[in-house]
């Protein structure tokens, strides 16, 4: 088959759909949806799951969803075809995020291919890390991959600057916690595992997790067990880009995602501590801890784990893939 006429099978379509929804997002809503027609795959914000209190513009939903768009550009390199992004498609179809065009040349992306073991690999590790640094040469990668997708990384070096973050994780848990409506949100996406999305439990223990959520402010404890993980967490980082629309959360989704797989190939896991981003009054107490220019979008805790997490449950391909003709 010719350039020309080459189009993706339905085959090839799930496969490389099956990598994308490996990709990390808030709640774990998963909440995509992948358009198939001929050479193209577009990436489509369901806002059927979104989460109106947390994340009240689909900031957050825009990058789980380009999470998943570097997904799909890695799966394309490794399965040997180049992948063109286009989009978003704006006012004509305001939920088409990204569309990539797919062909058989020329040569795939190289570093994108050597990536694709890792999409499998990753995992948001909430449990505390091993005590021992990260290695420069690994905290140039990560930098380097943030930068590649157009956004920048912050690592917070100092103990004063730390603590100043921390803090401010602390504050934004006590902030959220305070309200009702944001507890009723966390609650309804508590789900049991067999769902295959939302914060996974056993399922005999949602209902009550889900009571004790809707009805008790523990905004101060989880404060105190937050701070207690950035304090002793060997990275502490922040994504940033320099404006803050949709072109913005795209790229900052593509270079979280980026920054996580190359994380596995160092043996790190990440998880995030976004209080301070999700929070209005605090972003910008946070952009100023950084001292840089722009907007922050995502404060991660990265290091190498002393066990294994297990992977979030995924809802079926079936749920998320239209062909159409």
């Amino acid at each position: 088959m010719d350039a020309a006429t080459w189009s993706l099978t339905e085959e090839m379509a799930t496969q490389l759909v099956g990598s994308a929804i490996l990709a990390p997002s808030s709640h774990n809503t998963q909440p995509w949806i992948f358009r198939v027609r001929g050479c193209q795959i577009g990436v489509i914000a369901n806002r059927t799951r979104a989460l109106p209190v947390n994340d009240p513009n689909d900031r957050e939903l825009t990058i789980s969803c380009a999470c998943a768009l570097f997904n799909l550009r890695v799966a394309a390199a490794h399965a040997g075809l180049t992948a063109m992004q286009q989009g978003p498609s704006g006012a004509s179809d305001p939920d088409c995020l990204a569309r990539i065009e797919l062909s058989q040349g020329p040569g795939p992306d190289a570093a994108l291919a050597a990536l694709f073991d890792a999409m499998a690999l990753r995992r948001t590790h909430r449990k505390t890390f091993a005590a021992r640094p990260v290695a420069d040469d690994a905290l140039a990668a990560l930098a380097d991959a943030a930068h590649h997708e157009g956004a920048w990384l912050h690592y917070f070096d100092s103990a004063a600057h730390r603590r100043q973050a921390a803090e401010l994780i602390a504050e934004g848990d006590e902030m959220q916690w305070d309200d009702p409506s944001w507890r009723r949100e966390l609650a309804a996406w508590m789900h049991p595992r067999r769902d295959g999305d939302g914060l996974a439990l056993p399922g005999l223990a949602v209902p009550l997790a889900q009571a004790v959520v809707r009805t008790f402010d523990m905004g101060h404890g989880v404060g105190a067990h937050d701070r207690q993980l950035a304090d002793a967490s060997p990275v502490l980082a922040v994504i940033g880009t320099p404006g803050d629309g949709l072109a913005d959360w795209i790229a900052a989704g593509q270079a979280l995602q980026r920054l996580l797989l190359t994380a596995c190939l160092h043996g790190l896991q990440a998880s995030y501590l976004n209080q301070p981003i999700e929070v209005a009054p605090l972003r910008s107490q946070l952009q100023q801890l950084t001292g840089r220019p722009g907007f922050p979008q995502l404060l991660l805790r990265l290091g190498h784990p002393e066990s294994e997490s297990p992977a979030a449950p995924r809802r079926p391909l079936a749920d998320v893939i239209e062909h159409l003709e």
